[in-house]
């Protein structure tokens, strides 16, 4: 090929066209003419609204993480402030719970003191009130320790009661403490009497799965029957007479036996009681027994005689 019909113009890469800084004043003054004639005549509008409609599905998908951002922080938010709300709620009901029960408690015992003190007014003894500090722990017998001692006139023997019954007698006392042995004791007895039919009897402690009192060495043909309610005889020098103590439970009769096996429930409530009374033992108000009279030395010599 003759050299003179090569094409001697540089590739298209290595032209040359119009400057940079000519590039810059042409297309500044053309952005400034645009912006002049945008505000003048609104040349653009149609052109933005059309890309709105168009870029807004675009807009939406990148809003979604921020809006479900806002989301999930206010949820939680508001999760937080329910949880709050609700040991709020739950504290505020314990405490109103806690104040029921011993609303019902303080009725329950205004009762029971207001049983004790019209039972004070009636009884012909001198009593004193006392408080069950605890049971003894001994779970073999049966026995409660109140607050009041030789300090406070408490005697040995003493009767105590609550505001349905007799519950036991003073066994020890100390000078500010006493030691009281209910009547459901196995070591304890206390002398009854039945109101319908007047026979005297003694009832001994008795724990069979519950708090019992048996009437021992009555007859099989003995005149008593379940539903009748026994009190102090009196004639113990102890108890006074007339106080409520147990009621017939149980009569069962049997033919091999000479006596019948008689169980009563005590009327008194030990479980749970919080307050007694202390009665005066009636032993010092009753009568010394007569001496009996010995016989003179000559009516020994006469007898002999």
């Amino acid at each position: 090929m003759p050299l003179g019909t090569l094409d001697r113009s540089p590739p298209p890469f290595f032209k040359q066209g119009p400057s940079a800084l000519t590039k810059l004043m042409v297309f500044g003054a053309l952005g400034l003419l645009l912006m002049v004639a945008d505000v003048r005549w609104q040349l653009t509008q149609p052109l933005r609204s059309a890309l709105s409609v168009v870029l807004y599905p675009v807009q939406w998908l990148a809003m979604r993480p921020v809006v479900w951002g806002g989301l999930v922080g206010e949820s939680l938010q508001l999760r937080d402030e329910a949880q709050q709300e609700a040991k709020q709620l739950r504290d505020q009901l314990l405490a109103q719970t806690v104040r029921a029960s011993q609303v019902e408690q303080l009725t329950l015992e205004n009762q029971r003191l207001r049983g004790l003190l019209s039972l004070r007014d009636r009884l012909p003894v001198t009593t004193q009130a006392a408080e069950v500090l605890y049971e003894a722990a001994d779970p073999y017998s049966r026995k409660l320790i109140v607050n009041q001692g030789s300090t406070q006139d408490v005697r040995l023997g003493a009767p105590v009661m609550d505001e349905q019954g007799v519950l036991g007698q003073v066994t020890r006392v100390y000078p500010l403490l006493s030691e009281v042995t209910l009547l459901t004791d196995r070591e304890q007895a206390i002398s009854v009497l039945n109101t319908r039919t007047g026979v005297r009897g003694v009832a001994y402690g008795e724990f069979l799965g519950a708090p019992q009192l048996e009437l021992r060495y009555l007859a099989t043909n003995a005149d008593i029957e379940v539903g009748d309610v026994l009190t102090t005889s009196g004639i113990d020098g102890v108890y006074p007479p007339g106080l409520l103590v147990a009621k017939v439970a149980k009569v069962e009769r049997r033919a091999g036996s000479m006596f019948a096996r008689v169980l009563a429930e005590p009327l008194a409530q030990a479980q749970g009681v919080r307050h007694v009374l202390v009665l005066e033992p009636v032993g010092g108000d009753m009568p010394a027994r007569p001496e009996l009279e010995r016989p003179r030395p000559h009516e020994r010599k006469g007898a002999r005689r």
